[in-house]
């Protein structure tokens, strides 16, 4: 007689997993709906249907649309850092990670989704005068102090022109990418790999140093 098998025990998630579970459905769904209607639509109530539980979930985990809307700019940030970290940016030599950034940046940009929920968040803000500008513009610093981090680098390195003001050329790039965001915003269907292949191209002939003519 053989013994019946035995079912692996089913591994129990702790209150903490429960709710960084929900809090993660939660900012996934006010993406979703962002991106697909508007922050308009974006009311505590829709974004707790869409994420499939209770419509008080949402108001409870964070007090107010404002609330919510600043734990999703932290949590698209926390996302693009994360990606960064996984292809190893902050290890590169300094061009090769501004091109990596700026490669990355617009691959994710044509996607659609998460890239459109933050702009569209960035545009109303700008555009109502809110509040929600500061925690915009901290995020921002922060950016434009990695690129200049690897500008920097890319200098200490020989890569990268020294005679270029790094803080300036990081705010180029940034610029150049928010431009680029917000025109999806206005030209859903722009095709961005032609821009992709050539704004790379210009920023490394911009940036790189120039070997001198063989006489």
């Amino acid at each position: 007689m053989t013994r019946p098998a035995t079912l692996a025990p089913q591994l129990r998630q702790t209150q903490a997993e429960r709710r960084d579970q929900s809090e993660r459905g939660l900012l996934s769904a006010a993406t979703q709906v962002i991106a697909e209607r508007g922050v308009t639509a974006a009311t505590l109530d829709a974004i707790g249907a869409k994420a499939g539980y209770s419509r008080g979930l949402a108001t409870q985990k964070f007090g107010s649309k404002q609330g919510l809307i600043e734990a999703l700019i932290a949590h698209l940030h926390a996302r693009q850092d994360e990606a960064l970290d996984a292809c190893g940016v902050d290890g590169m030599p300094g061009l090769e990670a501004v091109l990596t950034y700026v490669d990355l940046y617009l691959r994710n940009l044509a996607l659609k989704g998460e890239g459109r929920a933050y702009f569209m968040l960035l545009a109303g803000a700008v555009a109502d005068l809110s509040v929600l500008r500061t925690a915009f513009a901290a995020s921002h610093e922060r950016i434009e102090r990695r690129l200049e981090a690897m500008v920097e680098r890319g200098q200490a390195e020989g890569a990268i022109r020294r005679e270029m003001d790094a803080d300036a050329a990081a705010l180029m790039v940034g610029s150049l990418l928010l431009g680029l965001s917000i025109q999806c915003l206005i030209d859903p269907d722009m095709d961005l790999e032609p821009i992709r292949t050539t704004s790379l191209a210009t920023l490394r002939l911009s940036f790189a140093v120039v070997a001198p003519a063989k006489g």
